[in-house]
């Protein structure tokens, strides 16, 4: 009696079954990006094919005075957003892992209201923090500072504050996927370490040093990059709430190139700046991947 019997495999090899999802992907990702590639150099804009194929649309960009001044913008932002967002969301995952070790009540809710941040558009989210931030006498936050005996602050119209009000914006949104990045690999480490560790009287500040940092090395990098990714495409957040101004004060690449595409017409020089954009988190991503290979 013979049975049915399965395809052979490929001598334990998995490229035979893992070249097609691989083709796949590439396909799918990689098409826009050529097309992107092709728009870069052609003369095409939002009401009108591309005509002719040059490299006026780079050489245009590389010279408007506005392009450096969004790109300084730009890494700014994204510095202190990364910065930010992993500091808080690892602060958010030990406080919750330190809640739930000790049976305290509320860590839930309060895993879940961070969480609903997350799910807000980010339309909604720079108009929520428009509100908060109104520099009326009725605004939310100046209308506190009011009760507190401080002056109201010009959280909008001042650009330094503009820019801190909108990297306070972007956390109050980001902070979920750092704490779930985070909460996931810390509940990987073995606790048996944080046992031997408390036998050998180690407080705190030293368990964490010694043994939650280097264990979540990966997860941070991993982090890191997506994050960062997340944060340089972020614009209409900024949209809602500052429109990118006062002048260019909170005009990230995102924005200047949604502008350039949307506002100005010119889908060549969008095109350009998406690829400034792609570039950007590539080298990023190959910087952080390149620290943790030598690492490990």
């Amino acid at each position: 009696m013979t049975t049915a019997r399965g395809p052979a495999p490929a001598d334990g090899r998995p490229w035979p079954w893992l070249v097609p999802a691989v083709l796949f992907l590439a396909a799918f990702y990689a098409v826009p990006v050529v097309d992107v590639v092709r728009l870069a150099f052609s003369d095409a804009t939002l009401i009108r094919a591309p005509e002719r194929w040059s490299t006026d649309a780079l050489r245009a960009l590389m010279r408007d005075p506005a392009l450096r001044e969004v790109l300084v913008t730009t890494v700014v932002f994204t510095a202190v957003n990364v910065v930010a967002l992993q500091a808080m969301g690892l602060l958010i995952t030990l406080t919750l892992v330190r809640g739930e070790a000790r049976g305290l009540r509320g860590m839930t809710a309060f895993r879940t209201l961070v969480l609903a941040a997350w799910v807000v558009p980010g339309i909604a989210n720079g108009l929520i923090w428009q509100i908060l931030f109104d520099e009326a006498p009725y605004g939310t936050l100046n209308s506190l500072l009011g009760f507190a005996g401080l002056g109201p602050v010009a959280w909008l119209s001042d650009p330094d504050m503009a820019l801190a009000s909108a990297v306070i914006a972007n956390l109050w949104q980001g902070t979920a996927f750092s704490m779930i990045v985070f909460y996931a690999a810390r509940r990987g480490i073995d606790p048996t370490l944080y046992e031997v560790a408390a036998i050998d009287g180690a407080s705190p500040w030293r368990t964490f040093r010694s043994v939650t940092l280097p264990l979540l090395r990966t997860a941070i990098a991993v982090n890191t990059v997506l994050v960062a990714v997340q944060t340089l495409n972020t614009f209409d957040a900024i949209l809602a709430l500052t429109g990118g101004g006062p002048g260019r004060a909170t005009e990230v690449l995102s924005l200047f190139t949604f502008n350039t595409v949307f506002y100005n017409l010119d889908l060549a020089g969008g095109s350009v700046l998406a690829l400034i954009l792609f570039l950007l988190a590539m080298v990023m991503a190959t910087l952080v991947f390149g620290w943790l290979g030598r690492e490990r």
